[in-house]
């Protein structure tokens, strides 16, 4: 992956519409990722966790196509000011483990802070590299990328460091805007369900389209299959 200017961004939980349509593009390259300035945590959290989000992401929903059960682990990446955490962390529980990771330290330190505020003690923050998620080998259930995967550049490649992130049987979870969609990136920055499934098929999962009923985007899963 290039190395980006400084201060900007692609992993950063941009998981809202307002995030997508107020701002252009920083720069386009390799697989057509797009690029987004992230700074102020606080300032963003009143957009990524506005009230009217839950009506379009349905975190519960989505939440429930994890499929996660008490003691997995699962890495929320791009999780920005952590809008998800309250939905996963209860549903790995006390002996689970909820990886937040994203590319900017003031999302990350902001994460931090809001796990100790709502008493999410199963969190783990931290920053990571835009090109590599450092999912330690075999360590991880379930992947989830909200409204991020658009802003990864060398996507396949990124697709192998999360399979080989995943334990036997784990899976990857997708989640970004329809073609169709009335926000979200610009038309440029979207990627069809069939992209982003031979994306992660070309990365060594298998991959499929999720039954859902979220109003704007869809989601696809790619599992690890054992040998």
């Amino acid at each position: 992956m290039k190395k980006l200017l400084p201060g900007l961004a692609i992993l950063s939980g941009c998981s809202s519409p307002a995030a997508h349509d107020a701002h252009g593009p920083h720069a386009s390259h390799g697989d057509h990722a797009f690029h987004h300035r992230f700074e102020n945590p606080s300032e963003w959290a009143k957009t990524f966790d506005a009230a009217d989000r839950d009506a379009w992401q349905r975190p519960a929903e989505l939440t429930l196509l994890l499929e996660l059960s008490p003691g997995m682990v699962v890495a929320d990446i791009g999780a920005g000011t952590g809008y998800f955490l309250p939905y996963l962390s209860p549903a790995v529980g006390d002996s689970g483990k909820v990886l937040a990771l994203d590319v900017e330290a003031e999302m990350v330190d902001y994460m931090k802070a809001r796990a100790t505020k709502e008493g999410l003690k199963n969190i783990e923050a931290r920053a990571v590299d835009p090109s590599d998620p450092a999912l330690a080998p075999g360590t991880v259930d379930r992947v989830v990328l909200i409204d991020t995967w658009h802003h990864i550049e060398q996507r396949v490649e990124y697709t192998r460091r999360l399979a080989a992130g995943l334990k036997p049987g784990g899976s990857v979870y997708i989640v970004d805007f329809t073609l169709e969609a009335s926000h979200g990136p610009p038309a440029q920055h979207r990627l069809s369900p069939a992209q982003v499934m031979e994306e992660l098929t070309a990365g060594g999962l298998v991959a499929e389209v999720m039954t859902e009923t979220l109003p704007d985007q869809y989601v696809v899963r790619g599992k690890k299959v054992s040998p």
